[in-house]
């Protein structure tokens, strides 16, 4: 079959093996290594503006009310949970395989590298980017001798024979090893991460002022673990009593309304015994143990009362409101499962400072701060459907099995501020008895921190390596002509630089002033 034929010819298909090492190729390139490591950036862009279940459950509820049709296509493609979807985690583990595969044969080549000597001269100096040469009166021997000295700490060897001598110097052999230490740390970072992810967990708590929070996952409003984080063995005992709640706002200017200063404080205790008193802030936690207690959020907790008809209490204690704008209009329910044999369910508004131009219209809050505190609730009677088994959240009313109660004018409002009481159709009344607020505690447990930590500082410190070091090749060449050493000196950079020459020369006037020989324009 003539050449032509066989060109015309199709490639012949790869059989498993070879397809199985050719993608095995194509995955540890270091093009691979950096397409999976940028992908892996993209793909975490998603968790920092979609809410993330496991971070605030409540505000991913939040997102499907404001968004009813997109937000089931983005729980169909994992957004919610974004570090946690396989998608993230494919592209995860394939970069560690790629690193790895990257990693082990170029540290072997490094290996080989660092045994091996300084490559021989090249025959002819000037093809090289640099090179230089003079004339002496010193032997040989003096040259390289003086040579070797002017080289410093670079790896050297000397060669000898009738004609003259040889002297061959590398050094740079720390970029290559800051390299490695860069692209290992990013293996060691990515493990520590996973480790944190499957050995610890995240869990949310409302603790209302003068309530206690003990270390349980029943106490949890949420919570959400790694898979080899048992919560009934590996919570750690400890409990808080939550004693103030201190909020201030900016009251001028244009930040009027943003939050100023918050500040949870109270008591706690670990192991059964008394630590003192604790006082949190944003980004200043309590840690307990190996656990870190953040203060993310705060809100209003207004003491309600409910009676019935025959003046029996149904219903005593604080409720979380939770806040939906920067005003802190907050959403709240009350549930009654027993008012003269029917439950009751109360749903309704929390305005911090009730504000209405236009006695005809609804209020609204204009400040955060508690300056006017108002409630604004519906009233439903029916089956809350506490009876089922199923865990309700005390958050939100389902109103599925409830009538909405009605008096003449449409339905039924309540509309009371502290100390104030209404009466309730068909008897009994309720009474906005005092204002609490509550803190939002979020509380994690993230085991052995210190791994991704020192994977990025001294991945920082390989990087930087990797980026100052100047690997070069430097070679001095000395043959006796009639009474005088002519001497060449030429250099070969592995990564291009353009200060080479300028090198040179400085390496020149270094050699001959060890050597005692001055310039010829000096002697002139």
């Amino acid at each position: 079959m003539s050449p032509r034929n066989r060109r015309d010819q199709p490639a012949s298909e790869l059989r498993p093996l070879e397809f199985g090492r050719w993608a095995w190729r194509q995955l540890t390139s270091m093009r691979t290594a950096l397409l999976l490591l940028l992908l892996l950036a993209v793909a975490a862009v998603p968790g920092s503006f979609i809410p993330q279940r496991g971070v605030d459950a409540r505000a991913v509820q939040a997102y499907y009310l404001d968004h009813p049709k997109l937000a089931p296509i983005l729980e169909d493609l994992g957004a919610f949970s974004v570090f946690s979807s396989v998608w993230f985690s494919a592209i995860y583990l394939l970069l560690m395989i790629s690193l790895v595969g990257c990693i082990l044969p170029r540290t072997k080549v490094y290996a080989q590298a660092l045994r091996a000597r300084p490559p021989k001269a090249p025959r002819n100096f000037g093809r090289l980017p640099a090179s230089d040469r003079f004339e002496t009166d010193a032997s040989v021997a003096e040259v390289l001798a003086a040579g070797r000295r002017v080289l410093g700490r670079a790896r050297v060897d000397v060669v000898e024979d009738a004609d003259g001598g040889e002297l061959r110097a590398e050094k740079g052999y720390l970029r290559e090893f800051g390299n490695l230490v860069f692209h290992i740390c990013i293996v060691v970072a990515l493990v520590g991460v996973a480790l944190g992810a499957l050995l610890g967990y995240r869990g949310n708590v409302i603790v209302v002022e003068g309530d206690g929070f003990s270390n349980t996952l029943s106490q949890y409003d949420e919570f959400s673990a790694g898979a080899m984080f048992d919560p009934e063995t590996d919570l750690e005992p400890w409990s808080l009593d939550l004693g103030d709640v201190l909020t201030r706002f900016y009251v001028e200017g244009t930040n009027r309304g943003a939050p100023k200063l918050f500040r949870a404080t109270g008591g706690y205790t670990e192991g059964g015994r008394d630590r003192g008193d604790f006082s949190i802030e944003v980004n200043h936690p309590l840690s307990v143990g190996s656990e870190d207690v953040f203060l993310v959020g705060q809100g209003y907790a207004p003491v309600l009362r409910v009676t019935d008809s025959a003046g029996d209490v149904v219903f005593d204690g604080a409720v979380p409101f939770l806040p939906t704008d920067s005003t802190y209009t907050s959403t709240g329910v009350v549930q009654v499962p027993d008012s003269d044999g029917t439950q009751l369910g109360f749903q309704g508004f929390f305005l911090p400072t009730a504000y209405s131009p236009d006695p005809s219209k609804p209020s609204v809050s204009v400040f955060p701060g508690a300056l006017n505190p108002r409630i604004g609730m519906n009233l439903w009677t029916g089956d809350l459907g506490l009876d089922e088994g199923i865990s309700k959240s005390v958050y939100s009313l389902d109103t599925t099995k409830m009538t909405q109660v009605k008096d003449g004018d449409g339905n039924f409002r309540i509309d009371i501020g502290p100390g104030e009481s209404q009466a309730l159709p068909g008897g009994g009344k309720i009474e906005f008895v005092e204002l609490k607020q509550f803190a939002r505690f979020q509380i994690g447990h993230t085991p052995v921190p210190w791994v991704p930590l020192s994977g990025v500082g001294l991945g920082i410190l390989g990087l930087t390596l990797s980026l100052l070091v100047r690997p070069r090749r430097t070679w001095i060449r000395a043959r006796r002509d009639g009474s005088r050493t002519v001497v060449e000196v030429a250099a070969l950079d592995r990564v291009p630089r353009d200060d080479l020459p300028a090198d040179i020369d400085d390496l020149l006037s270094r050699l001959r002033a060890d050597l005692g020989d001055a310039p010829e324009k000096e002697l002139s």
